[in-house]
């Protein structure tokens, strides 16, 4: 009982949430209830017994993804006012959009059904073992069967944000940069010069 009444508990504030994502008009603030709404999927997520995918949803989306969308909506000077200008011009279009796109997600609810193997499959007690956890089982399946997979998807990651970096790194004229080379090939004779000053004066 408490537990079903913790889950719509979560499950209320998470689609709240995620209303006030697409209605706020400030974008900080939905930003804001963007996290909100990931915490309650987090905890919905321990409810199900997945605490890896919970972590992974709070340390990868709450503290990557949207604190870097709430730095660069801080960020950035948006002119807001303009941006709201054109709002009745484009508004027919988004309401035929969102019109087309809720059809056919009933078409989709309305052909979709459920085969009698996979009612079958889900309705059989499938004991999971009490010695090993979501995480641990997880991370011997990734690194011994998809360890390759696993791998390749790393070094993609990797090229694509080496590419980001590559594409936006600018040279601006007047920009003092350091260049590592000159710095540690350059002699101290020409850089540092001893003056004998007397007594009583200066340099």
């Amino acid at each position: 009982m408490i537990q079903a009444l913790v889950f719509y508990l979560f499950a209320t504030v998470t689609v709240l949430s995620a209303v006030m994502v697409v209605t706020s008009r400030n974008p900080v603030h939905s930003v804001l209830f963007l996290i909100l709404a990931f915490f309650n999927a987090a905890a919905l997520f321990l409810l199900m017994g997945a605490e890896f995918i919970a972590m992974m949803l709070v340390v990868v989306y709450v503290g990557a993804v949207a604190v870097l969308f709430l730095f660069v909506v801080m960020m950035l000077d948006i002119n807001f006012t303009a941006l709201r200008q054109g709002f009745q011009t484009y508004l027919p279009i988004g309401l035929l959009i969102g019109v087309v796109l809720f059809v056919e997600i009933l078409i989709s609810l309305g052909a979709w059904s459920i085969g009698p193997e996979m009612i079958a499959a889900a309705s059989a007690p499938t004991p999971a073992p009490a010695d090993v956890s979501n995480t641990k089982a997880i991370g011997k399946l990734l690194y011994t069967q998809y360890v390759l997979l696993f791998q390749i998807s790393g070094l993609i990651l990797l090229v694509a944000m080496i590419g980001a970096i590559v594409l936006t790194l600018r040279q601006r004229p007047g920009v003092l940069r350091q260049t590592i080379s000159e710095q540690v090939s350059r002699r101290p004779a020409d850089v540092v010069s001893l003056v004998d000053v007397n007594k009583g004066e200066g340099v």
